[in-house]
């Protein structure tokens, strides 16, 4: 039985991430085919709105983490909440090309304080030990995200267009995100009265943790995982088509790595007291290179992408929590928010980058290619993965 004041946090925490990533993430692929359709504007310059979105969120997420590591969690997440909201809101009167990239970019500046980055960083603030199982059990409720936003756009779309589904979402995340992020960031900073770490007062103290190689070997790690799993998402119909799936096939195999990933942590919970942090990290890297390995092999045997969307589902779904968990263990709790949000920055850039670099890839040598580069990728990040617990461990 989770105790009383974990549970006024994870709860309300969870249902808010599930939203909010709902809302502000998968609600941009769940309604570009319905923007391209209905605006006239090409795939490109949509999806260019949505990698400002990204950047913006990245290149803001160490701001977010330094203002939380000050004991303004709340400001951020509620702050981002509203924004979110607000922007969501007028995302649905846009009529030009430069408004809908405006409000994205605004968007990423609401993610960068709503995301899992931040969410995590307050847990990991406010928690102490008993972060990681509030990480992993947010991240499982949160996991079907994609799953609440695709078919709520899809039915709200033919009732109401997407403007009113825009219109829907803002109003969602007013009513219900705000409020729940609001609980949840009270309750956890009650929840660590006298537990939290001390952060530095003076910037330049912070940037002492810069020197330390632990820290660039996780910056490589982390940014091979971004770039390998969104080059093959962001690729994944055409790659399956290539493979010789059918279309419909094709899409419900996509559909399933969601709930892969949620397979993934529960399989994680139930033996994280048997394995080690750095076990656990290693076999996110082997399983994504699994996962395109047995996509490469899928070519003469299409029944092994049922052990790409495993590998895949599961290996980014356990990533998502060892990530702060590696940042805490590797690093320590103190910074933590300036830190990891910095350490967003590789793994979010990257995956930003990713959908361009697959395709140059793909252009020079097919999705095969693609997909030795995937497994080429993982092997570096595992190999950084070990290289960064080494070297943390050898230091005195």
């Amino acid at each position: 039985m989770i105790a009383h004041p974990f549970r006024r946090i994870v709860w309300p925490l969870g249902i808010a991430e599930t939203l909010i990533w709902a809302a502000t993430f998968y609600g941009f692929p769940a309604l570009l085919p319905v923007w391209e359709a209905n605006l006239g504007w090409s795939k490109t310059d949509l999806s260019i709105a949505f990698t400002l979105a990204l950047v913006a969120s990245a290149l803001l997420a160490p701001v977010a983490g330094r203002l939380i590591d000050h004991g303004h969690g709340r400001k951020v997440l509620v702050g981002g909440s509203l924004l979110a909201a607000l922007m969501l809101a007028l995302l649905s009167q846009v009529t030009a090309l430069w408004q809908f990239k405006l409000c994205w970019l605004a968007i990423g500046i609401a993610q960068s304080g709503t995301l899992y980055e931040a969410a995590f960083a307050l847990l990991t603030r406010t928690m102490g030990d008993q972060a990681k199982r509030a990480i992993t059990l947010i991240t499982l409720i949160a996991g079907f995200a994609g799953t609440v936003s695709f078919p709520s756009a899809h039915a709200l779309v033919g009732l109401l267009g997407w403007r009113g589904t825009l219109l829907v979402f803002a109003i969602t995340v007013l009513f219900v995100v705000v409020p729940l992020m609001w609980l949840a960031s009270g309750a956890a900073q009650g929840h660590s009265a006298g537990s939290t770490p001390q952060h530095s007062r003076r910037f330049a103290e912070t940037l002492t943790v810069f020197r330390l190689p632990t820290l660039w070997l996780l910056a490589i790690a982390f940014a091979m995982f971004g770039l390998d799993h969104a080059m093959v998402l962001s690729h994944l119909l055409p790659i399956l088509d290539s493979r010789g799936l059918h279309p419909d096939a094709a899409v419900l195999a996509a559909s399933m790595i969601g709930p892969m990933q949620v397979a993934g942590r529960l399989a994680m919970m139930a033996g994280e007291r048997y394995i080690s942090s750095l076990t656990i990290a290693c076999c996110c890297y082997i399983s994504l290179g699994l996962a395109a390995a047995a996509l490469l092999g899928a070519g003469a045997l299409v029944g092994l992408v049922v052990a790409f969307v495993l590998f895949q589902g599961a290996g980014n779904g356990v990533s998502s929590i060892m990530r702060p968990v590696l940042v805490a263990e590797l690093l320590g709790r103190r910074n933590f928010g300036v830190i990891a949000g910095f350490l967003a920055l590789p793994y979010v850039g990257s995956a930003a980058a990713a959908p361009t670099l697959a395709a140059l890839v793909w252009r020079a040598g097919g999705y095969d290619r693609v997909l030795e580069v995937a497994i080429g990728l993982s092997a570096i990040g595992l190999l950084a993965v070990l290289a960064a617990w080494r070297t943390a461990k050898a230091a005195p």
